[in-house]
């Protein structure tokens, strides 16, 4: 018998891609539990893993991240706003599709750099305290709304987390120069 995985062509990603969600979805509608969610994204984080290694897997999923922050910020924010209203519909954006609650700590204005967090978080909240920081894939989708808003790219890196003990995600942006 033919592997009908092997047969399979992953095209390239496209918002169109997703499909018409409410339409496929009558009955069960467009949530799903966060349980869900997580078994998706930390059993392919473990295939990746044990196939590339830890670093690779990482990398991988800050780039997927990336891509989905970039899509995500183009096909659904106003990027043409200024700063304080394009956080404004983003916090509001994260937090209607109850991605996690974001909070700017600081932004400075003369470098572009900025210190925020993301309380309730999709990807770790309520996690075993593991003193590890697992939000990669975060990384790179705030890396990815930003440089959408910004034109910049921005390194950013999660300082705390909820696996390390924090209650909050806290995440540096700064810009690449």
């Amino acid at each position: 018998m033919d592997n009908i995985f092997a047969k399979k062509k992953h095209s390239k990603f496209s918002w169109e891609g997703m499909g018409d969600i409410k339409g496929g979805r009558g009955e069960l509608g467009e949530e799903m539990p966060v349980l869900v969610y997580r078994l998706m994204q930390y059993t392919m984080l473990d295939v990746i893993s044990a196939d590339l290694g830890e670093d690779k897997a990482n990398e991988y999923f800050r780039k997927a991240g990336f891509l989905a922050g970039s899509e995500f910020a183009r096909n659904t924010l106003d990027l043409k706003t200024d700063l304080d209203t394009f956080v404004a519909n983003l916090q509001q954006s994260l937090k209607e599709l109850r991605i996690g609650i974001l909070r700017m700590e600081a932004v400075d204005t003369t470098t572009g750099n900025m210190v925020l967090t993301v309380g309730e978080d999709l990807d770790c909240s309520g996690l075993p305290v593991t003193n590890e920081n697992v939000c990669t894939y975060d990384e790179g989708f705030i890396a990815g709304i930003l440089e959408a808003y910004t034109g910049n790219s921005y390194d950013v890196r999660e300082v705390d987390c909820w696996a390390s003990g924090d209650r909050v995600c806290r995440f540096t942006a700064d810009v690449v120069k």
